[in-house]
């Protein structure tokens, strides 16, 4: 079964600000969202599991893919 969060939520998931998870959605880089009607977002838990393992580095100079 399919989980969807709202922001806070997911920032929660994340463990996020949701002021950096919403400036994330608004300049890029951040999670996969939907929008399922206007003015409301909710984040799908693969996804956000999904983006936090492509964030894993080995060394800080490491850049990102």
């Amino acid at each position: 079964m399919q989980q969807f969060l709202n922001t806070k939520e997911a920032a929660k998931h994340v463990r996020l600000s949701t002021a950096t998870l919403e400036r994330l959605r608004v300049r890029g880089g951040g999670p996969t969202y939907i929008t399922p009607i206007p003015s409301k977002v909710v984040y799908d838990v693969t996804d956000l599991d999904a983006w936090m393992w492509s964030r894993r580095r080995k060394s800080t100079s490491e850049t990102a893919a």
